[in-house]
């Protein structure tokens, strides 16, 4: 008897304890939301009477550009994320299942340099992007980072554990490296795939700095780019900033909520296999 009540006493302490993290957690995503919906000039009055509207979302999208903002970020996301998924996995193939010079010494080299603070690439990555007239543009945003030596690094280290027999049998069957790496490695990687690609999109989504020095004019503002300049322009209005904040979590939250299953089986299987 004692038993069962000290194990009651210990669940309704954890419940306790994991309630009030949850409350510490969600409570500023609850109260942007609450105070993008209320009416300008209301941003730090408490009250239940001041009623809610949608005007903060309709000036943020249509007044202050934040539509352009949200298709620059998109499409700086989305490319960026796409082709560097695509080159580490490619990348990870050759280094998991093939024989090359020099192949160990490389791969610690790229595993090497991640020590190395990303603050340090920021002066050659823009001399370069400057000669080759790549300022205000897209390519300027997307083509240096398409390198992710962390997303290599996971990838292989996935790679590693699929069977050698299964490579083999292809070969024999006739497969080049390209359809092995497309029709064999590829779908048995999806979990893993997947979640480098959302933490891919996630890093260039909310990408601040780099998007700052490249973009030089509001044509070209990513959605990081365009809050740290409203904030600048507008200090009093913190109804229209929330607004622009909840408006600009959204994409995030979309992906995560259909790629959780990949993102959670692929970090399972991650830890498991390393």
């Amino acid at each position: 008897m004692l038993n069962y009540r000290g194990n009651r006493v210990k669940k309704i302490i954890v419940f306790l304890v994991s309630l009030g993290l949850l409350i510490v957690v969600l409570f500023p995503f609850v109260w942007m939301l609450y105070t993008a919906f209320k009416p300008p000039g209301t941003g730090l009055i408490f009250s239940l009477k001041t009623g809610l509207t949608l005007e903060n979302f309709k000036k943020v999208l249509f007044e202050y550009n934040f539509l352009r903002y949200f298709k620059n970020s998109f499409i700086v996301a989305f490319f960026s994320a796409t082709f560097s998924t695509l080159f580490a996995a490619m990348a990870a193939y050759a280094f998991a299942k093939k024989r090359f010079f020099m192949k160990n010494t490389l791969f610690w080299l790229f595993i090497a340099s991640m020590m190395v603070p990303g603050l340090l690439y920021v002066i050659p990555q823009f001399l370069v992007v400057y000669k080759l007239r790549w300022m205000n543009t897209y390519q300027g945003m997307i083509v240096p980072h398409l390198a992710n030596v962390f997303g290599l690094f996971i990838l292989t280290q996935f790679a590693k554990e699929i069977p050698d027999s299964l490579i083999e049998a292809a070969r024999i069957d006739g497969a080049s490296d390209f359809k092995i790496f497309l029709f064999l490695m590829l779908p048995l990687m999806v979990p893993i795939v997947a979640t480098v690609y959302l933490l891919n999109f996630q890093f260039h989504w909310s990408n601040f700095l780099w998007q700052l020095i490249v973009a030089q004019t509001d044509r070209m503002y990513t959605v990081p780019v365009g809050l740290a300049m409203f904030k600048n322009a507008h200090q009093e209005a913190y109804t229209l900033e929330m607004a622009a904040s909840s408006l600009s979590i959204i994409p995030i939250a979309i992906i995560f909520v259909f790629a959780q299953r990949y993102f959670i089986e692929g970090i399972t299987q991650g830890a498991v296999k390393g």
